[in-house]
């Protein structure tokens, strides 16, 4: 064991000492663009964090903490102004969404969702993919899909034990197969439906009011208009291809639903704890849906924020913290405890807190350098491809390098550069972004891609092949979908004219040049 732990250390120093090389490797020999050494140190300070998020040389936290040091150190920023690139209303707004999620796994709530809706759609295999994806992409949307694949397998299994119990192993065929890919694919697909649903998009949010603070806030309700029928049509594809692809063989009977009431009627009476969580669930979604003007193109719909004198002051982080507090003065039915206590945040992943403070520094030293400009500059033969072949090869692009890479890491080094490629092109940079943004989820492929792919192939019912032909039909799908719902239907959410470069992307440069 000792041995083994000693062999991964050496690896690691290796890793840590390459990263290094590359680093002062560009710092001493490289200049990007003569006179301006902070853009040269800006992409040595990128391609170090990028090599250690990758390599994961170190904690992938502690490597989020580089530009802490190193901004202020080669004098690209203020330390205060990198400092403070780790705390804002994207990070509370990341915490108390978290929170809630941690009250829900507290108390089973999730468990009890998962298992009311198995029982009400149950039945033939068809219905059972159905109802397993249904709840993996709905708790997916408001919770960790880390855990909720982890809390769907449990089930899944019982499911297959009893189909195989009932009709025999051969009989069953590959239909086990698809079942935990169904698991693993909804839960990323869902995710992508609202801004705490997966962490890319919570980096999007900040990046892009780190680089465009002119532009109009993009607020929860808004994005979930735009993001949840992209989701839903590539959900649907994913349903049926799955079907198609691992139906069993030969016609089997429909598993009774007791099966999936008895289960459910195991886990007791609801409890007043589930009763509050779920009331308190309901109403921080209802708040973060409804706070901002909800612009459906045919349809201004009334919302609850403007009720207030200042309400451009209340962001969806007010929203997040407000029920998380709630949650902690709520009580529970046990004696002197409230529905959680301050124990429940040390199930925080903090790492992906400091992950994302280290996207959001890179970001604004991206900017303040003048990097993400000079990459742009670098692109700008991209100018040439139609808006349509331009938004379609980047979120391939995207789609593809998250295969085998940190979604979240990638999302914040890339998501600078492509900003840079619209104002040199001078596109709207949301018809670029947002398509990236998506893409970054949309990983089926391998298990190393997403950690839902990784639980479900870890349960050693799956091959390889099996997970790589069936995602990459859905990764092609997605890619397409993204791609023109985001030239159609984003463009009437967002209001963006393709043709036109809006004021705040304008007054962007122009705060970058003075």
């Amino acid at each position: 064991m000792a041995s083994t732990s000693a062999k991964i250390d050496t690896i690691n120093m290796k890793l840590i000492i390459a990263g290094l090389l590359i680093f002062f490797g560009i710092i001493f020999f490289i200049d990007l663009q003569p006179g301006k050494p902070e853009v040269t140190y800006t992409a040595a300070i990128a391609l170090l964090m990028a090599f250690w998020w990758i390599s994961e040389a170190l904690p992938i936290g502690v490597t989020s903490l580089l530009p802490i040091v190193l901004f202020p150190a080669l004098g690209v920023l203020d330390g205060n102004v990198v400092s403070n690139a780790y705390i804002n209303y994207v990070i509370f707004l990341f915490i108390g969404g978290f929170i809630m999620a941690l009250a829900m796994e507290k108390w089973d709530l999730h468990k009890r969702i998962a298992l009311k809706v198995l029982s009400i759609v149950g039945g033939s295999p068809f219905m059972i993919l159905l109802g397993f994806m249904s709840s993996s992409a709905f708790l997916s949307m408001w919770m960790s899909n880390t855990a909720t694949a982890m809390m769907m397998l449990p089930i899944a299994f019982s499911v297959i034990d009893a189909l195989e119990e009932e009709h025999g192993e051969g009989k069953i065929g590959s239909f086990a197969s698809g079942l935990l890919l169904a698991i693993a694919y909804s839960c990323s697909i869902g995710g992508v439906s609202t801004l705490v649903g997966t962490p890319p998009n919570l980096s999007f949010l900040r990046i892009f009011a780190i680089i465009f603070p002119e532009a109009p806030e993009i607020s929860f309700g808004q994005w979930i208009i735009f993001a949840f029928p992209i989701a839903f049509i590539i959900f649907i594809f994913t349903l049926f291809l799955i079907y198609f692809i691992f139906k069993p063989k030969e016609k089997i009977e429909e598993l009774d639903k007791s099966f999936f009431r008895n289960k459910y009627k195991a886990l007791g009476k609801v409890t007043i704890e589930q009763k509050r969580v779920f009331i308190l669930f309901a109403t921080l979604a209802a708040l973060w849906v409804f706070r901002s003007d909800l612009n459906l193109g045919f349809i201004m719909i009334p919302v609850w924020g403007s009720l207030f004198k200042n309400p451009q002051f209340i962001n969806d982080g007010t929203v997040a913290i407000f029920v998380a507090v709630l949650l902690f003065i709520i009580p529970s039915t046990k004696k002197n405890e409230a529905l959680v206590n301050w124990k429940i945040t040390l199930k925080i992943p903090w790492h992906i807190v400091f992950l994302f403070g280290g996207g959001f520094a890179l970001a604004t030293g991206f900017v303040d350098s003048g990097l993400s400009n000079y990459i742009g500059g670098l692109l700008a033969g991209a100018a040439n491809l139609s808006p349509t072949m331009l938004v379609g090869s980047l979120t391939l692009m995207m789609s593809l390098l998250t295969e085998f890479t940190s979604n979240t890491a990638t999302t914040e080094m890339m998501l600078p550069i492509i900003s840079g490629l619209a104002t040199e092109i001078k596109l709207n940079p949301l018809l670029l972004m947002l398509p990236i943004t998506l893409a970054a989820s949309m990983a089926f492929m391998f298990p190393i891609a997403t950690p839902p792919n990784a639980i479900v192939f870890g349960a050693g019912k799956l091959k390889m092949i099996d997970m790589i032909k069936t995602g990459f039909l859905i990764n092609f799908f997605a890619v397409v979908v993204i791609t023109v719902a985001t030239l159609i239907w984003g463009t009437i959410i967002f209001d963006i004219d393709p043709n036109i470069y809006p004021e705040w992307a304008k007054q962007a440069i122009t705060n970058t040049a003075n």
